[in-house]
């Protein structure tokens, strides 16, 4: 059954109001927050009306999860080919820690950081997937990074088998923290310390994947807290040597 031509044109408007309305609100959200946006300023922005909102939306929290969706599911499945094409690679063999942690962030900045993109904008809007308290952007962070963590906390296991997982998933934690205050830079930080900002290009996002990537590893391969109990697998050949020695998380990084 075709469709006519008034009813094609209709679809057409339709479908451009629904994406004038999420590039406003992404827009907006990107240098005012997601709270201090009203839907007025979006609706304005986009030359739409309030009920437009309602209509391809049904409200400003799900406008809000539809903006992050958009972007974050780009985003994740570039990180999922990287992982796979990395495995394919491997051929069953483990990753280096390195490979995984380059495929999960590196790949977030690299499209971050793309030719007409709003860098700084793009990262800021998507670290408050993870540090928005609100539930309904928890929701959001489950059904796009759920699938995608399982993978590479299954990597990285893999990867680290002498290590503790639950060290491992702190450890994550831990390197998510630390893209996010990446993403914001140092430069409030630098004015509380009173040290003057020499580097003219602290704000060059094409220095943030090196600066960041070189911290995440050092990171990962820090020796393990001596209080933690060994993995299992560490435990068996530490069963074997005398006297014990400190755990660390290995070389495969």
């Amino acid at each position: 059954m075709s469709v006519s031509a008034p009813s094609s044109q209709l679809l057409t408007r339709s479908h451009h109001t629904r994406e004038a309305l999420l590039d406003a609100a992404e827009r907006l959200f990107m240098t005012q927050g997601h709270y201090d946006t009203s839907l007025r300023q979006i609706t304005a922005e986009a030359q739409a009306n309030l009920a437009a909102v309602s209509y391809h939306f049904g409200s400003k929290e799900a406008l809000i999860q539809a903006v992050l969706k958009r972007r974050l599911s780009v985003i994740n499945i570039e990180r999922l080919k990287a992982l796979d094409v990395l495995e394919a690679q491997a051929d069953g063999a483990p990753l280096k820690a390195s490979q995984i942690l380059e495929a999960f962030f590196g790949t977030l900045l690299r499209i971050a950081t793309a030719p007409g993109q709003d860098a700084r904008g793009l990262l800021l809007l998507l670290e408050r997937t993870i540090t928005d308290p609100a539930a309904f952007i928890h929701a959001v962070f489950a059904q796009e990074y759920a699938p995608v963590i399982d993978r590479f906390r299954h990597a990285l296991f893999k990867a680290l088998p002498g290590v503790p997982q639950d060290e491992i998933i702190w450890r994550f934690q831990f390197m998510l923290g630390a893209t996010s205050y990446a993403i914001v830079g140092p430069t409030a930080l630098l004015r509380a310390a009173g040290v003057p900002q020499a580097d003219d290009r602290q704000d060059d996002m094409s220095l943030l994947i090196p600066r960041l990537m070189s911290f995440l590893l050092g990171g990962l391969r820090a020796p393990l807290p001596d209080s933690l109990p060994p993995a299992p697998a560490e435990a068996a050949e530490a069963s074997k040597r005398s006297p014990p020695t400190p755990h660390h998380t290995g070389d495969r990084t």
